[in-house]
């Protein structure tokens, strides 16, 4: 078995190495290509992960390559981890907008715009070029904004997955707090992409019993504080919402706060610099300590099972992916990407069945769906009236000098990247 990681040259991927040698006999990959154009860091990340191969004793290949033809060639599967403009570009994403008083963040609102503009052409020629030599290799996507990507791909007809470690993370933290292992824990998951809510936590799968209630009742207020959403919230609303959802529930106290302090974007940049040195040093043979400060808790372990599922060796029936609704929301196109619990395997993801959702949710939800719409088609066929739509048309933007100004600001930050800028 061969899997391919684009964007293998990132400071988190050992975290990934780390999940594919503990977990072997779930996804017994044979070659490992990492491929990456910045070759510094990847002979860096590269030679730690042959390390954490030999340290676990991992019989598996692996080879690092800037050729990215070459990498894909012959991959049963091909994970997109990529940052386009690095964090460099993140930066920027997490400052301009604030200075509108919108939020300045990564995925969403103007700097997930931006986010989204620069990699969505990036990755339909990544896929493009899979799909000429390998056509029947699987995608996973992990780049953010993930919801918009994996629309991207699947609308182009790739054979495309999205994967997010929100799911997993929460399946993991309340598997803690009631005294269960993970796999007891099935999640009520849905939403779309960093727009989603636990409505039911279930022991032993989709027909078990639901115990958010005890849950809330009893570790309520650790939820809330790991949320930073008052615990009041959380006992009106009977779910869980996923971190992002702090965005749209607090905005602006959110702002303030991104004003006050330095952004993610540095702390992750100076985080980067140090784990740079820490993987240079030859007696280094597992993933330091500090990479879980990194962010993307658990994403090795969601992706050898989601990778498993697809390539028919193993993994959960049953995982939170991206996928194409296909009538799981009524109310949405049947085209929209939603984050959902899917039954997964060979042939792809089937979306479980819903229940009804709160018009609460559902509200948002489509409005950002709509966005989602409107964010794609600027990303594909470029133009400053196409990217002044969709800021105009996002829930945390909405009013029309706003998305002037974040439009000129956008553009301004990110010609780079455009090509018809």
């Amino acid at each position: 078995m061969k899997l391919t990681v684009v964007g293998g040259g990132s400071t988190y991927t050992p975290e990934l190495i780390d999940g594919f040698a503990r977990l072997r006999d779930t996804l017994p990959v044979e070659e490992l290509v990492l491929v990456d154009p910045a070759a510094d860091r990847l002979e860096l990340v590269g030679g730690l992960a042959r390390r954490i191969f030999a340290h676990q004793g991992h019989p598996g290949r692996i080879v690092t390559t800037p050729d990215l033809d070459a990498a894909v060639d012959g991959a049963d599967a091909v994970l997109l981890q990529l940052r386009v403009g690095g964090q460099a570009a993140r930066q920027q994403d997490e400052t301009w907008p604030l200075e509108c008083g919108c939020v300045g963040q990564e995925t969403t609102g103007a700097g997930g715009l931006a986010k989204a503009l620069r990699t969505v052409p990036v990755i339909l020629d990544i896929a493009d070029r899979v799909r000429r030599t390998n056509p029947n290799a699987w995608i996973i996507d992990f780049t953010n904004p993930v919801g918009i990507v994996t629309r991207a791909l699947l609308q182009a007809g790739h054979r495309a997955v999205g994967l997010c470690n929100v799911a997993i993370g929460f399946q993991r933290k309340f598997a803690a707090m009631l005294d269960v292992a993970p796999t007891d824990i099935h999640l009520d998951h849905v939403g779309l992409n960093h727009l989603t809510w636990e409505t039911g936590v279930r022991l032993g799968g989709p027909e078990g019993r639901n115990v958010l209630p005890d849950l809330l009742a009893a570790h309520g207020d650790r939820i809330a504080d790991d949320l930073h959403l008052p615990r009041p919230l959380l006992d009106r609303l009977g779910v869980v919402p996923s971190y992002y959802l702090r965005y749209y529930y607090a905005h602006d106290k959110v702002v303030e706060e991104l004003r006050t302090k330095p952004s993610r974007a540095a702390e992750v940049a100076a985080m980067e610099e140090q784990l740079l040195r820490m993987y240079g040093d030859p007696s280094l043979h597992e993933k330091p300590a500090l990479l879980a400060k990194r962010g993307g808790a658990y994403y090795s372990e969601a992706a050898v099972d989601l990778a498993a599922a697809l390539l028919g060796g193993g993994g959960s029936p049953y995982q939170v992916v991206n996928t194409h609704n296909n009538g799981t929301l009524p109310f949405l196109p049947d085209d929209a990407v939603i984050e959902v619990q899917a039954a997964v395997g060979p042939k792809g993801a089937t979306p479980l069945t819903v229940a009804p959702l709160d018009p609460l949710y559902a509200g948002l939800v489509a409005d950002v769906t709509a966005y989602e719409d409107l964010a794609l088609e600027a990303a594909l066929r470029g133009g400053r009236d196409r990217v002044f739509r969709a800021l105009l048309s996002h829930p945390l933007i909405g009013q029309y000098e706003y998305a002037e100004t974040l439009t000129d600001q956008l553009i301004a930050h990110n010609r780079e990247h455009l090509a018809w800028a």
